[in-house]
C-alpha cells in the first residue's frame, strides 16, 4: 500500500540544512542560490578571487552592487518568493533572520521524511489514550512525554505504533517550493482576561512546499500484531487498525484548530482565522472519506508536538512549571502557549504552517 500526503498549508520538514545569506543573492523577486564551485573557478583566472573570499569572510550578506552578476549567471538554483514584498523584508533583516532554512532533500531532490507523519499520528493516538490520573506522575520528570508514552503507548519493544510502518516518500520536483515570510505572534495582556496582539522583531524566511503539493510513499499494516497471541505477549488489550488510528487524529487535528481558533479571535489575525474555519471543513471532509488531518513539520510549537493539549489545568500546569523550558512562560500567567509561528501571504498573517492531508491507497 502507498501512503499519499498532500500539503493544506505551507509546509517545511527540514533536513538541517540552511542556506547561510553568503550563499544566496535576492534578485527578480526570488533567492538564487549561488554555484560557489562554478564562482571559484571562474575568479580564480584573474585578480577578483581575493575580494570575494573576503566578502565571504567578513560580510554578512554579499554586497549586489559588486556581485550582482553572479545572482543572474551563477545561480544553481532560484527558489521564487511567495509574494514580491518579500524583497523589502530580506533587505532590512539581519543576523539569523537571513539564514534560510530548506526542505529535506537527498541527492535525488526533496522528499517527505517518514518520521514527521508517524511521529504526528503516534502524538494524536497517545493523546487519544491520556488519562489524568497519568498527571501527577509525570510532574518533575526530566522527559515527561516520554513517561508518558511508555505508559499508554508502551515502551520502543511493545509499542502500539509499530503496527504502521512508513517509508521516505519519493522526490518531488523544485517547483513545488516557495521562499515563504513567517513570523511569531505573541498576546500582550491589556487588562485580566483580554489580550492585544504583539510580533517578535526577527522575521523568518523559510524554503516550503505549496498548498497542493503531494507526497508519496510506502504504508505497511503489520496486521500479525493483532493476532491474540502476539497481543498477549505485548499486552494490547485492543487490535490496532488504521479506522482507530485516523479517527484519533482526526480528533486531535480538531481540538488543535479549535485552539488555534481562540487564538486567531485576537483583532488583527481576521484572515488567519478565516483559513482556520477552512481547515476545520476540510478536517470534516476527511473525516467524511476516510482520511486524516495532520500538523507536521517546523512551526508548529508546543500545540501539534504535544499530547498535552489541555495547559489550562491544575496538572498540566504542574508538569509544564516543572520543565525549564516552560517554566517562565507557565509562571507568567498568560495562555499557554501565547506565541504562534504565523505564515505570511501577500504581506499579511494569513496561515498556519505544516498542515496536511493524510490519505493511504486510493482514499
Amino acid at each position: 500500500m502507498n501512503y499519499r500526503v498532500t500539503c493544506v498549508t505551507p509546509l517545511l520538514v527540514g533536513g538541517g540544512q540552511r542556506l547561510a545569506a553568503i550563499d544566496y543573492m535576492v534578485w527578480k523577486d526570488q533567492v538564487n542560490v549561488l554555484d560557489q564551485t562554478r564562482i571559484f573557478k571562474l575568479l580564480s583566472r584573474g585578480p577578483r578571487l581575493e575580494g570575494y573570499l573576503t566578502q565571504l569572510r567578513k560580510a554578512t550578506k554579499l554586497d549586489f552592487a559588486s556581485w550582482g552578476g553572479f545572482a543572474q549567471n551563477y545561480a544553481g538554483r532560484r527558489i521564487p518568493f511567495e509574494h514580491a514584498s518579500m524583497s523589502k523584508h530580506l533587505d532590512r533583516a539581519q543576523g539569523d533572520s537571513l539564514n534560510i532554512p530548506l526542505f529535506a532533500a537527498g541527492t535525488n531532490g526533496p522528499f517527505l521524511p517518514a518520521t514527521s507523519v508517524k511521529g504526528a499520528l503516534r502524538t494524536a493516538l497517545l493523546h487519544s489514550r491520556w488519562k489524568d490520573s497519568v498527571a501527577p506522575e509525570l510532574v518533575g520528570k526530566r522527559r515527561p512525554g516520554l513517561a508518558a508514552e511508555d505508559q499508554l503507548l508502551g515502551p520502543s519493544s511493545t509499542n502500539r505504533m509499530r503496527w504502521a510502518g512508513l517509508s521516505d516518500s519519493g522526490t518531488v520536483g523544485y517547483d513545488a517550493f516557495k521562499v515563504y515570510l513567517i513570523r511569531v505572534s505573541t498576546l500582550q495582556a491589556r487588562q485580566p482576561g483580554q489580550y492585544a496582539l504583539g510580533w517578535k522583531p526577527n522575521p523568518i524566511f523559510a524554503e516550503m512546499a505549496q498548498p497542493g503539493t503531494t507526497f508519496t510513499g510506502t504504508w505497511n499494516e503489520h496486521q500479525f500484531l493483532n493476532s491474540a497471541e502476539v497481543r498477549r505477549e505485548l499486552r494490547w488489550s485492543q487490535p490496532m487498525d488504521r479506522a482507530h488510528l485516523f479517527t484519533a487524529a482526526n480528533e486531535y487535528a480538531r481540538k488543535v484548530l479549535d485552539l488555534h481558533a481562540r487564538y486567531a479571535s485576537i483583532p488583527g489575525l481576521e484572515r488567519l482565522n478565516g483559513q482556520i474555519q477552512q481547515l476545520e471543513a476540510r478536517l470534516a471532509e476527511a473525516a467524511g472519506r476516510g482520511t486524516c488531518l495532520l500538523p507536521i513539520g517546523w512551526g508548529g510549537g508546543y500545540l501539534g508536538k504535544s499530547a498535552l493539549l489541555d495547559t489550562a489545568t491544575e496538572g498540566a500546569r504542574a508538569i509544564l512549571g516543572a520543565v525549564p523550558t516552560y517554566e517562565k512562560a507557565v509562571k507568567s500567567g498568560l495562555p499557554f502557549p501565547k506565541t504562534r509561528h504565523i505564515v505570511f501571504e501577500q504581506d499579511q498573517p494569513a496561515n498556519l504552517p505544516g498542515w496536511v492531508e493524510l490519505a493511504i491507497d486510493g482514499n
